[in-house]
């Protein structure tokens, strides 16, 4: 078997790793391996595919709307492995891509289905943000080991450290640190959480550390990487897609801002 893109990246790259998100199916149905592309050809480390749901509790207002969008686009998880699977036949994608979605439309679709979908077309990790740890530890873990999927947790400033050093050991690919306990695309600045980053960096984890909500440009994304390994952007980089019609165009101005 061939190593974890996940692995191979932090391998390589231990500080500076940009994440960045998209959802999928958005800003139109078929926008997908466009915007896959000109991510990895614009700098991005990890690509980030929102799985569009109905119910995102962990997003924001930015990433609902477009979630909201990529549903009345038509976009589903077959259709969204169709694409993927036109992706991966042309062997171009050489970073990390990433699922983030909920349970209810996995399980609609068939979990073991879903898995085996995923390493087909070389997903690497997943994020399921509502599959709490007791549930992916007893029921689902050995399922997305055997299919190659690194599973990511979230943790929060709220998370004692008891928790944290649980997730490190069952979790991998990386942990997710949100910034905040509120929902993506919030504006707290980076800094007041430097206390709570600089404990997770102190406890020297055994998982990379990306930090994610709130973070939009140069100045949130390098504060976020002084405390971790790297940081993740969504919300922004939906608002820059909101009314593009040239998504490479947008998608390298917006990444040379960031990593200028």
């Amino acid at each position: 078997m061939m190593a974890n893109k996940l692995d191979i990246l932090f391998q390589h790259k231990s500080a500076g790793v940009l994440n960045i998100y998209c959802t999928a199916g958005y800003p139109q149905l078929n926008s997908t391996p466009e915007v896959i592309n000109a991510l990895q050809k614009n700098g991005a480390d990890i690509i980030e595919l929102g799985m569009p749901y109905s119910d995102p509790l962990a997003d924001g207002e930015v990433i609902q709307h477009s979630s909201s969008i990529a549903l009345t686009n038509g976009m589903t998880i077959a259709k969204l492995f169709e694409q993927l699977e036109g992706i991966a036949e042309k062997k171009q994608i050489n970073v990390p891509v990433i699922l983030m979605g909920y349970m209810n439309p996995m399980l609609q679709y068939g979990i073991e289905k879903f898995c085996a979908a995923a390493e087909k077309v070389g997903i690497a990790g997943v994020i399921i943000p509502d599959l709490p740890m007791y549930e992916f530890e007893t029921q689902y873990r050995q399922l997305f080991e055997e299919h190659d999927l690194k599973f990511i947790f979230l943790i929060t400033p709220e998370t004692g450290e008891e928790r944290i050093r649980k997730i490190d050991a069952l979790g991998s690919g990386f942990i997710y640190a949100v910034s905040s306990s509120s929902t993506t695309g919030n504006n707290k600045p980076i800094e007041e959480q430097a206390a709570y980053f600089k404990k997770i960096k102190e406890m020297n984890l055994r998982n990379p550390v990306l930090i994610g909500f709130g973070i939009k440009d140069k100045q949130t994304f390098d504060a976020a990487a002084k405390y971790a390994n790297g940081a993740i952007i969504g919300s922004a980089y939906i608002k820059a897609l909101e009314n593009s019609t040239d998504i490479d165009g947008v998608t390298a101005q917006f990444i040379n801002k960031i990593l200028k």
